[in-house]
């Protein structure tokens, strides 16, 4: 007589057990997107002009001219991606547009896919390294959105509550792990 090991009982719920936790850890961890890219290439804001002197001296200003919004798009900041948790690559900017709004345009990211990727302003500085993994979260963070792709060229709007003043770095977040990506320092341009 034949005997299967699954017709016990305890064999076919440590089975089943066994198929839970497999499906629960791929799930969390996702480990395919290692082997997985979502390339993205938004167009990217008309770059920054340096307007020349065409308008004579004599002419006043326009009444409807403000000191506070530009006439062309205007880079505030700027930093390059330095690799955390993952490889990273690529830079980052603040971009005041010609309209007042303002983005953060990423240019050729590289970095690793992940299961919980989002774009974080936050107020903390840039540490290289395993010292620079966790830190982003200690204090003043906005989330701008998922991570729209782990490689090209992308654009988020910065939310008009948001000043961009109050924030030195972009990190490339992982959620569920809590851990940065990479990030870059944000510097006054």
């Amino acid at each position: 007589m034949r005997t299967w090991i699954f017709r016990s009982p305890v064999a076919r719920a440590g089975l089943a057990v066994a198929v839970v936790v497999a499906g629960l850890t791929a799930y969390w961890f996702q480990p395919w997107k290692l082997f997985t890219d979502t390339y993205v290439d938004e167009a990217l804001p008309p770059p920054v002009v340096t307007p020349t002197a065409t308008i004579p001296v004599s002419t006043p200003p326009s009444p409807t001219a403000s000191a506070s919004t530009p006439r062309a798009n205007e880079v505030l900041a700027a930093g390059a991606f330095v690799t955390h948790e993952h490889e990273t690559t690529g830079s980052a900017e603040i971009v005041r547009l010609a309209d007042g709004r303002h983005q953060l345009v990423m240019r050729d990211l590289r970095t690793s896919n992940g299961p919980d990727l989002r774009v974080w302003l936050t107020d903390q500085p840039v540490t290289r390294g395993t010292a620079g993994w966790r830190v982003f979260d200690d204090g003043r963070w906005v989330e701008l959105a998922r991570l729209k792709g782990n490689k090209g060229n992308q654009v988020y709007e910065l939310p008009a509550s948001v000043d961009p003043r109050d924030f030195r770095s972009v990190s490339i977040w992982c959620k569920r792990f809590a851990v940065s990506f990479g990030a870059a320092d944000l510097t006054s341009a």
